[in-house]
């Protein structure tokens, strides 16, 4: 065989190679194909079994669908502690009021800034609606405070005017304190009523800038760190990033710092509530309790025992309360009947002391003295029993007379 012949079966060899690698190829993806589909509609159907369990929906945790797990020591958490996140509030300038000067040492400025960053940055723009409810409670509560000095200048002036005891010089300088209060008092009043009126015309805008640092921890390259460790570090390498932007900034004529994980907070809250924000700010929200994502709410069975113990205490008070009122009353009726019979045993009583002591006064004395008593308590009935019928003639007339 020449060396033509040696090639073409080389070339033939190596075409049917290729074809049968290129087969064995598309055999391989057609089955990932599948398993990747198959696996797929398992995970459908088991949520769709946790979504008919229940109840017709699947619960899924909020923090998928945000960009950041948690805030934590001034850093936002992304992707799981991968990621973390460090930001800069900046105060605007106006550029356009500024000379020639001032703007060419602005731009120089930038260009430094540019020219020292060696690490990726994300300028972030949020423009908030003022509340100024806030800022007029504040100035209402500092008038009512100008209010009160006033009054009580006011109280003061008029006691030394009384009193007589000062000099021309000294109530001068307390008037004079007196118009500078009411003078104040009354442009406060004036001020707090403009904005007032002016916040029912129109929504004050503001526009805030922020800078934001990432960091990644496989910036670290050390696997040997736990959490903490890693942690600390990268809190270090994100504050010394953002106090060098903060210093090359500060040739811009800006003034810059770092925020701390209220103000993140508050960044979150407003990007994530642009319609509520104005409102009902994060503050609110915090003291509400809104933050609590979970019910709390104590066992079914628990409430039902809570409730069996208050029902037996109310039951057991109201039985007392009747067993004592029970306990009253029979001695009331026995106190009523003792008042009822109190001439009957003040007479068996004396009768019985003058039985105990006749040997000492006398067989005879004892004798009378006991026939008059005995005599007293019938004239007393007979008295009584008069008086009873006397009474019942009387109403028996009435009730005739009536009709």
């Amino acid at each position: 065989m020449d060396l033509m012949q040696i090639l073409t079966i080389a070339v033939i060899v190596l075409f049917f190679a290729i074809l049968v690698l290129v087969f064995i190829y598309w055999q391989m993806s057609v089955k990932s194909k599948k398993d990747k589909q198959a696996k797929e509609d398992a995970q459908k159907g088991k949520d769709s079994q946790t979504s008919a369990s229940n109840g017709g929906y699947t619960k899924l945790s909020v923090f998928d669908f945000m960009e950041f797990d948690k805030i934590e020591d001034n850093m936002i958490v992304q992707n799981n502690g991968t990621r973390y996140l460090m930001g800069i509030e900046c105060e605007g300038i106006n550029y356009d009021l500024m000379s020639e000067v001032e703007k060419t040492s602005v731009e120089q400025g930038f260009i430094q800034f540019l020219n020292t960053l060696r690490h990726p940055i994300q300028i972030y723009t949020q423009t908030r609606t003022i509340n100024i409810t806030s800022s007029i409670e504040n100035y209402n509560r500092k008038i009512n405070a100008i209010k009160d000095e006033l009054e009580k200048n006011k109280n003061r002036y008029n006691k030394m005017l009384q009193t007589g005891g000062y000099d021309r010089r000294d109530l001068e300088e307390v008037r004079i304190e007196i118009a500078r209060q009411q003078n104040l008092y009354d442009y406060g009043k004036d001020i707090v009523a403009n904005i007032e009126t002016m916040s029912l015309n129109k929504n004050v805008l503001r526009k805030h800038y922020y800078i934001m640092i990432p960091y990644y921890t496989s910036e670290l390259g050390n696997n040997f760190l736990d959490e903490e460790e890693k942690k600390n570090m990268v809190f270090s390498e994100l504050y010394t990033r953002a106090q060098s932007i903060t210093r090359t900034l500060f040739a811009c004529s800006m003034k810059c710092r770092v925020m701390d994980s209220d103000d993140l907070a508050q960044l979150l809250y407003v990007a994530y509530n642009r319609d509520e924000s104005e409102t009902y700010g994060i503050d609110k929200a915090l003291r509400a309790g809104y933050e609590d994502l979970y019910s709390t709410a104590p066992d079914v069975l628990d409430k039902k025992m809570e409730a069996i113990n208050k029902e037996v205490e109310e039951k057991a008070m109201q039985l007392a309360r009747e067993k004592v009122d029970e306990v009253k009353s029979e001695k009331e009726k026995i106190v009523e009947k003792k008042e009822q019979s109190f001439d009957e045993l003040v007479e068996e009583l004396a009768t019985l002391i003058i039985k105990e002591n006749k040997n000492y006064i006398g067989k005879d004395v004892a004798k009378e003295a006991i026939k008059r008593i005995k005599k007293e308590g019938t004239k007393e009935e007979e008295v009584e029993d008069d008086v009873k019928e006397e009474k019942k003639t009387t109403r028996t007339r009435r009730t005739r007379k009536n009709a």
